[in-house]
């Protein structure tokens, strides 16, 4: 396993900082963020270093989502929330704000006023069908 030096989530997997964990084995951490947007609002991260989804070995990436499920099966039987978020952002224009793979699982409210979801808007079809053309030609080949 491999760790950066300055990074927070990397600090808090050495015990440098301290967290509310819910949940930790070999490869992966949850524990609940201290900025909250809802009651419940638990991060799960692998216990490895790597900035994004993009850069993350597979093997890593299954275990972290493993465990984000495990997350997400306790905080809905503690909490039977209205609706569970699960989202993992990627770079500061998806508003990541520590630089180390993490999913949040994100207990919601009715009608508790975060601003995560966007309404619905119908796209056109034409534009549609010709982008999942683009992104099937970049697909990568496992």
């Amino acid at each position: 396993m491999t760790l950066d030096a300055n990074c927070l989530f990397c600090k808090i997997v050495r015990g440098e900082i301290p967290s509310f964990k819910v949940h930790e084995d070999d490869k992966t951490l949850a524990f609940m963020d201290i900025n909250p947007g809802n009651p419940g609002h638990c991060l799960a991260i692998p216990k490895f270093h790597s900035e994004t989804i993009f850069d993350t070995p597979d093997e890593w990436l299954a275990v972290t989502m493993a465990t984000t499920r495990r997350i997400a099966r306790a905080v809905q039987t503690t909490l039977s929330p209205y609706g569970l978020n699960i989202v993992q952002a990627n770079g500061p224009g998806a508003k990541q704000s520590v630089m180390h793979l993490h999913v949040h699982v994100l207990p919601r409210a009715r009608d508790d006023g975060l601003l995560l979801n966007w309404g619905l808007k119908p796209g056109n079809m034409d534009e549609i069908r010709a982008l999942a053309e683009r992104i099937r030609a970049n697909m990568p080949k496992d």
